[in-house]
């Protein structure tokens, strides 16, 4: 094995390595569908588009993933989104 395909073999090891986290949002019967969408461009950087999209999914699958990542750059995402009155957990 030459030295290029063991460095190859070592940073997909330490690409695994990194833990994801989601941030789950869940359907509620209080919020708007234009304060969410509004919430989730705003907090979790999304496009109208897929704002859009994950309010209809979790209106009608009761939940959706917007957001992942390393569980510290979620925390204070999450936080924001219940803030806002949503209703959401770091999974």
């Amino acid at each position: 094995m030459g030295t290029k395909e063991k460095e190859s073999e070592d940073l997909l090891l330490e690409e695994e390595i990194v833990n994801q986290s989601e941030i789950v949002l869940f359907n509620d019967d209080v919020n708007t569908f234009d304060h969410v969408i509004e919430t989730l461009i705003n907090v979790c950087d999304h496009t109208p588009e897929q704002a859009e999209q994950c309010s209809l999914i979790v209106h009608y699958n009761g939940k959706c993933t917007v957001k992942t990542g390393e569980y510290s750059f979620l925390k204070p995402k999450c936080s924001q989104l219940l803030q806002a009155g949503l209703s959401a957990e770091i999974v």
